[in-house]
C-alpha cells in the first residue's frame, strides 16, 4: 500500500515537486502547468517564457542533468537545443 506521509503539508514554490511531466517545446502553446523547476537531460540552450513575462529569455550552455529553479509557462522550439526536458511542479 502506498503511503504519503506528507499528504497534509502545503505545496509551495520551495517544497519538492509533486508532479513531473515531459515538456515538448512549442513556440505558440503554453505547457500544461507552471513549473517549480525544469530538468534538462541533454544539455544545450533553453529558450523560455517565464510565468510573469511575455518576452523570451534563453539560458545558454546548460549542462546535461541540470535542474533549473525557474517557473515557466512555455519552452520555445526556436532557440532551444536542449532535449529530454521535464517539468517539475
Amino acid at each position: 500500500m502506498f503511503v504519503d506521509p506528507f499528504i497534509h503539508t502545503s505545496n509551495n514554490p520551495t517544497s519538492p515537486a509533486e508532479t513531473c511531466f515531459e515538456i515538448i517545446p512549442n513556440d505558440s502553446a503554453d505547457i500544461q502547468m507552471a513549473t517549480k523547476a525544469i530538468y534538462v537531460g541533454q544539455g544545450g540552450n533553453l529558450a523560455i517564457i517565464s510565468v510573469r513575462n511575455e518576452s523570451p529569455v534563453t539560458f545558454t550552455n546548460i549542462a546535461p542533468g541540470s535542474i533549473l529553479d525557474i517557473r515557466v509557462r512555455r519552452i520555445l522550439v526556436t532557440g532551444t537545443t536542449a532535449r529530454e526536458i521535464v517539468g517539475l511542479a
